[in-house]
């Protein structure tokens, strides 16, 4: 019999004092809250796992706090796998949202979640704990991946069904000593492929404004006027170079951020579904992503025959629907990711960019193989000659002289 979900901070109760317990940190109030709860109830080892992708928060800062709290903090490095097994098959897969936004967490969760996991059991832990609650995605993400990955003690978040005020958290941290995270304004996720905003100011669809300073990344630094050119080359559906320079997917990623989005580009915005149909909003920048998707599909577009596109398209909303719901490591995610990797074997070749003020236009699609023209009344000429001959008479031989 599995252990039971843990959704309150009741049931942490049935805790064994004496045994491990393995925390999901970010560093933020949630998190740091239930470092201060594992504390009180008097359990002797907790262990709380920040998996480095690429986020904001400093890992000198999130051990500070951690070790305040009576915790063993421990940062995994985890961002080239997080690129190579997670961001470049979403490239592939061109996971994007309903056609609204390209996705994020969806891709880092089962990562976390694989890498607590790892933990978890290599240290014998009684349970491994989360801080997501019912109005966020990661709730499911993580349940469902922490399910299927098929980890035997307890797991959760207390959050689930025993929320606790922001006010109480921040109070009972401060006179426990710990004195952080007042002054923010929204709820944030961050790692190398987004930065996404949401909750706090950002709650009402129908009134919201984000500052401008909250973006990094998509904040226009290029003056009136510039402009900037750059080739993206794909091998077998994998960018592996940036201007004829060979580059790891999180180098490749990390330049892009910072070029692409010194032109403004790869904001999004969008209303993502909650587990029971609710819709949240959800702010985005994502400048390389933004640049990376639209050029795969250049290439995919040269080197793939139109059906075979049509047939993917709908296994991309198959597959992102999937990861999305908390089902990586499910069956269908996996067998369309099949489906997907055929299709990125033949996904070769390189799309030129021309970046200007809010926008990007190509300047040069080339694949080696391509199913495109590039002289079209030649091949009219072509076509039409190879149509009609069997229909052409054909000339009688002219004799010679005697």
């Amino acid at each position: 019999m599995r252990s039971p979900l843990i959704r309150s901070f009741s049931q942490l109760d049935s805790l064994d004092p004496d045994r491990p317990v393995v925390t999901l940190f970010s560093g933020g109030l949630d998190s740091s809250y239930l470092l201060l709860r594992l504390r009180r109830m008097g359990i002797r080892e907790v262990h709380a796992v920040s998996v480095d992708i690429g986020e904001d928060e400093s890992s000198t800062y999130k051990r500070q706090v951690a070790e305040a709290l009576g915790a063993t903090i421990h940062i995994l490095h985890r961002r080239a796998e997080f690129a190579e097994a997670y961001v470049a098959p979403a490239i592939a897969a061109q996971a994007v949202y309903l056609g609204i936004h390209p996705v994020s967490s969806t891709l880092s969760r089962p990562l976390i979640a694989h890498s607590a996991v790892e933990l978890a059991r290599a240290l014998g832990a009684q349970a491994l704990l989360h801080t997501a609650n019912r109005s966020q995605n990661t709730l499911r993400r993580l349940n469902g991946a922490l399910t299927l990955l098929g980890y035997e003690g307890m797991f959760g978040s207390p959050y689930d069904l025993a929320p606790v005020t922001r006010d109480d958290k921040l109070a009972e941290l401060r006179d426990a000593g710990i004195d952080l995270l007042a002054g923010r304004i929204v709820s944030g996720d961050s790692n190398l492929w987004c930065r996404e905003f949401e909750s706090g100011i950002l709650d009402d669809p129908e009134l919201h404004e984000v500052p401008e300073e909250m973006y990094t990344w998509s904040r226009p630094t290029a003056l009136p006027g510039d402009t900037d050119t750059l080739t993206v080359t794909f091998e077998q559906g994998l960018p592996v170079a940036l201007d004829g320079e060979p580059l790891p997917l999180t180098g490749l990623i990390d330049r892009l951020n910072r070029r692409v989005g010194a032109y403004g580009l790869g904001r999004y915005s969008g209303l993502e579904h909650l587990d029971h149909g609710e819709k949240v909003l959800e702010i985005r920048e994502m400048p390389a992503a933004w640049l990376l998707l639209s050029g795969y599909r250049h290439i995919e577009s040269a080197c793939l025959d139109a059906e075979l596109i049509r047939e993917k398209r709908h296994l991309e909303q198959v597959w992102t629907r999937e990861a999305l719901e908390g089902r990586w490591f499910g069956e269908l995610r996996l067998a369309a990711q099949v489906f997907i990797d055929a299709c990125a074997a033949r996904t070769t070749g390189s799309v030129t960019w021309r970046l200007r003020s809010g926008g990007a236009d190509t300047r040069s699609i080339t694949v080696g193989a391509p199913l495109y023209l590039r002289d079209r009344e030649a091949w009219e000429e072509r076509a039409i000659s190879a149509e009609s001959a069997p229909f052409t008479p054909a000339t009688a031989p002219v004799l010679a002289a005697v």
